[in-house]
């Protein structure tokens, strides 16, 4: 709905135009929204338009994911905020707020990750008493001989964690100059 006059400010955006301003390509715009993130109103025409408070919704959510928050999250956090009016910056920093423990702990894991990568490239082998990341101290070398642990793609948010220990001679198991099942 456009105001009426010379210089006039339009309250709603179409997608073309969110999608300028906020330099996120309106397939994207159309994800979000099926998502749940951010909400328009149809025309009579079936034309999507969006209040300007998704410019900085969808200005929160570029930012959220560019640090690492899952969609999931954001849609929690968003869901918080109120409908009727604009995000004010307190509303921004309540949300903020609330992921400070994750991403410090995550910036800690990065850092320890950072220091730890030279010898983990060095080792070439996971398995070997040198690799500080997977075995630190030679944990699993008093486990016995073989391979112990076999590296999974988690599907929710596709890191990779060990598995639990595998006896050498079971299924799943990977005994030396072996390739595990699947791979």
């Amino acid at each position: 709905m456009a105001e009426s006059g010379p210089g006039a400010i339009r309250r709603e955006l179409t997608i073309g135009e969110l999608a300028e301003r906020s330099g996120v390509a309106a397939s994207t715009l159309r994800f979000y929204e099926k998502e749940g993130l951010i909400h328009s109103r149809r025309t009579s025409g079936n034309q999507r338009r969006y209040g300007r408070d998704m410019l900085r919704r969808v200005s929160f959510i570029k930012v959220s994911q560019g640090v690492g928050i899952s969609l999931a999250d954001i849609r929690a956090a968003l869901a918080v905020l109120p409908e009727s009016r604009t995000p004010t910056r307190a509303d921004w920093e309540r949300l903020s707020r609330g992921w400070e423990r994750a991403l410090t702990e995550r910036i800690t894991v990065l850092l320890r990750l950072r220091d730890d990568l030279t010898g983990c490239i060095g080792c070439g082998c996971l398995s070997l008493d040198l690799c500080p990341l997977v075995n630190p101290g030679d944990a699993l070398g008093a486990q016995g001989p073989g391979a112990r642990l076999l590296a999974v793609v988690e599907p929710a948010d596709g890191s990779v964690t060990p598995a639990a220990a595998v006896e050498p001679g079971e299924p799943g198991s990977c005994e030396p100059d072996c390739v595990p099942p699947g791979r």
